[in-house]
């Protein structure tokens, strides 16, 4: 077995196994009488924590779409009233709209959607007239970090097997162009992989968000499920990767992982959030952090529409509240998540994502060749058609003269070398030949053989 198909094997198997970020998790699964679900409010702490109450002042993600590429949102919860405004399934599973809870973890997207734009509700027995605030958020229930932004579900079949017949290497590029065609300014991707390696089939995908300037806030994984590095799709260039905090706002040993591809940390250790049916768990890891740091982007898309993606994903990470070591580092990325500081501090204008550029990546590593395009929805998908000009690949830049020639004097005066080099190398076996050896053989000791032992010879 060659190099590449050993390689090309270890991240296929990575993928097909791929996980939830956070699901496994869930812990405290419970269906919740909306009288009581205030007490579930209450237990939001990282809105406050965040700085998020605080940057609701500037903005609560009006006018934007975010789309959650997950297991399915169940859209009849109650905190989720009139926050999704548009599905696919790229499982092919038979649940076309996204809003019905689908895969090994069914109950996954519904706890990242409210986390991300829930709304609460009104209580049931209420008689007083609510106020305009209170009609967008109810006072129960679970509100979301961009409670006025709207949610566009893409439905994906992971972790098990998956009835419609299409591997992760489809569901997720798929999932990631219908997100872009139908409006999403932000996409959130709770999801991970063993693997920091992904497959070429989902460049095209990641390239066509970069250029139609959409922003991906990624999960980091988690150390409990097996992610004590970083895995793809947050490996990539340009992604927001989103590490976890536990209570206390260290690091988490269990719910988050490390690497460098990190942009910033946020609570991932006693969440709350919806499932379906219109119950409510507590649970943890990166998968619910992710939802708060998009949740951010969304506001600050929502207070400055023209900003790039660029842009924002910088305003969150210089922002951040650096931890750890000094500057970045491989737990907190540029730091904790601060919502007020993204959204009431001035950062300069930048071009450049401080996350790199998948762009950039593919000219280098690939060559820029794209072998497998990301797939096209199916033709009955509903679409919205493209706000931006047509994505591009890359072209790679020829090689240069050096990366295929030896330049000209290098040549000739190897050329003038070459005879000598051999005439030299002869003499030198020949005289070794002709000379009697005076002491008995003796295995020869060469430099690996010294270095392997930790020892000469005396």
């Amino acid at each position: 077995m060659t190099r590449a198909t050993a390689r090309f094997r270890r991240t296929a198997s990575a993928l097909v196994a791929m996980a939830l970020a956070g699901g496994s998790l869930a812990v405290a699964l419970v269906a919740a009488p909306a009288a009581q679900a205030d007490s579930w409010r209450d237990k939001q702490y990282w809105l406050a924590e965040s700085g998020i109450t605080k940057a609701w002042e500037v903005s609560k993600g009006a006018n934007v779409k975010i789309a959650v590429i997950d297991s399915g949102i169940d859209g009849q919860h109650p905190d989720l009233k009139g926050v999704l405004s548009g599905g696919y399934d790229a499982s092919g599973s038979g649940k076309p709209d996204g809003q019905k809870s689908i895969g090994a973890k069914p109950e996954h997207g519904t706890l990242v959607a409210t986390m991300l734009a829930g709304r609460g509700h009104q209580p049931p027995d209420s008689t007083a007239t609510p106020s305009p605030d209170a009609a967008k958020t109810g006072p129960d229930g679970i509100i979301g970090v961009a409670p006025e932004a709207q949610i566009l579900s893409a439905s994906t079949w992971l972790g098990s097997a998956n009835p419609g017949g299409k591997s992760d290497q489809q569901q997720i590029p798929e999932a990631v162009r219908w997100a872009v065609d139908n409006g999403a300014k932000v996409i959130n991707i709770s999801l991970g992989s063993t693997s920091p390696q992904w497959p070429q089939s989902w460049d095209a995908a990641f390239l066509y968000a970069e250029q139609k300037d959409v922003v991906i806030v990624a999960a980091a994984g988690n150390r409990v499920g097996g992610n004590v590095q970083v895995g793809a799709p947050a490996t990539i260039p340009g992604v927001l990767t989103v590490a976890g905090l536990d209570r206390a706002g260290v690091a988490s040993v269990d719910s988050s992982s490390q690497g460098i591809s990190i942009g910033v940390a946020a609570p991932a250790e006693n969440l709350i959030g919806g499932m379906p049916g219109g119950g409510y768990a507590e649970w943890a890891g990166t998968s619910g952090a992710t939802p708060i740091v998009a949740g951010v982007a969304a506001l600050i898309r929502s207070k400055w529409p023209e900003m790039s993606a660029a842009q924002v994903i910088n305003r969150i990470v210089s922002t951040a509240k650096d931890a750890g070591v000094p500057g970045k580092d491989p737990l907190y990325g540029f730091g904790v998540l601060n919502a007020e500081a993204a959204l009431k501090s001035d950062v300069p204008a930048t071009t450049v994502n401080p996350l790199g550029s998948v762009s950039e990546w593919i000219r280098v590593h690939r060559r820029g060749n794209l072998a497998t395009p990301a797939p096209v929805p199916a033709a009955n998908a509903p679409s919205a058609l493209p706000t931006l000009p047509e994505a591009t690949v890359p072209v790679a830049e020829p090689p240069s003269e050096l990366d295929s020639a030896l330049p000209a004097a290098v040549v000739i005066g190897f050329g003038i070398l070459f005879p000598v080099i051999i005439a030299a190398a002869v003499f030198q076996i020949l005289r070794a030949y002709r000379r009697p050896r005076t002491v008995p053989d003796e295995p020869e000791t060469g430099v690996l053989d010294v270095m392997d032992s930790g020892a000469g010879r005396s």
